[in-house]
């Protein structure tokens, strides 16, 4: 058999990645302005067309990846499922170290809203609460994580915020276009810098409706979107590099959730006293001292072949 992604030149794969990313957003008004539906009734049935929109469109790229690199002629559904990083093998080690990695990037956000929880305590009266009982914090947090989870159970924009967009776009952005980076030649580093400026592009038309929709001023627009195009860029840089390194969609799907949850870290809080930054910095600090060994390939895999690609569909045969 022929080697797999053989004969893919680069230009073909960045043109196929800038159509997966354009046609990732492009997708999304099909129902309004090429179906000429009627505009939905309500939030709900609006979020609703774009989840079907966006579902759909991951399953094109995917279906479009494989057909570019030859791999959907020869491969079972297991292991077409795995080319994408699909697997349910090493599950618990893709959501774990990559979840404590994220969470030390937002040390100091868990640090100000510790303290504010434990500030919210007192200003109520509650004393013993504010005891250092740990079993105690801890319980209240859990009950306090449950009852948002329930409350977001029958939230349709918290599925678009930690279901639906979570997973296609790293669908999308990492699992369809990664491989065909790989195997058209770039070598990872660029992928990893490059890469997210195809993710970027699915964000620009948060521009159009801040500026034609809600009638923002273009310098306002711009500063917001700006600061998402800059904060989506360096998530990208970490999701490739974790993706690449582990082989597994689950690895990058879960910190993509967790950054969703909390929003862009906390650097200073003045209700903290300082310690929100210090334990950004320290946060920071571990994760760059544990960012290659707990991304190591051989916790995600049972065996590392010696190929440039992370699972290695480079040299199948």
């Amino acid at each position: 058999m022929t080697v797999v992604g053989a004969g893919l030149s680069p230009s073909v794969a960045v043109v196929a990645c800038m159509v997966m990313a354009l046609g990732y957003v492009l997708v999304l008004y099909v129902p309004t302005f090429v179906l000429r539906l009627p505009p939905p009734t309500s939030l709900e049935s609006y979020l609703i067309r774009r989840f079907t929109c966006a579902l759909v469109f991951s399953a094109i790229s995917a279906l479009a990846s494989a057909t570019l690199l030859g791999v959907e002629r020869y491969m079972d559904i297991p292991v077409l499922l795995s080319f994408y990083g699909i697997r349910k093998d090493h599950m618990w080690q893709a959501v774990v170290f990559p979840l404590f990695l994220t969470s030390l990037l937002y040390a100091g956000s868990l640090v100000s809203k510790l303290r504010l929880l434990l500030y919210s305590w007192r200003e109520r009266g509650d004393s013993s609460c504010c005891e250092l009982d740990l079993c105690k914090i801890f319980a209240v947090a859990a009950r306090s994580a449950s009852d948002h989870a329930l409350a977001c159970a029958h939230n349709v924009v918290a599925w678009r915020n930690y279901v639906v967009a979570p997973f296609t776009e790293e669908l999308v952005f990492r699992a369809c276009m990664i491989p065909l980076l790989l195997c058209s030649g770039f070598q990872t580093q660029i992928i990893i810098f490059i890469g997210p400026v195809f993710f970027s592009l699915a964000h620009l038309n948060h521009f159009m409706e801040l500026y034609y929709l809600q009638r923002y001023s273009f310098l306002k627009a711009f500063s917001i979107v700006g600061l998402q195009l800059g904060y989506t860029v360096v998530f990208g840089w970490y999701a490739s590099f974790l993706f690449i390194r582990t082989g597994n969609l689950i690895s990058a799907v879960t910190p993509h959730i967790f950054c969703n949850v909390m929003g862009l870290p906390v650097l200073l809080s003045p209700r903290t006293r300082g310690f929100s930054t210090i334990a950004f910095v320290l946060g920071l600090a571990c994760f760059s001292w544990l960012l290659f060994p707990a991304s190591s390939p051989s916790l995600y895999n049972n065996s590392i072949e010696s190929c440039s690609c992370w699972q290695g569909y480079c040299s199948w045969h």
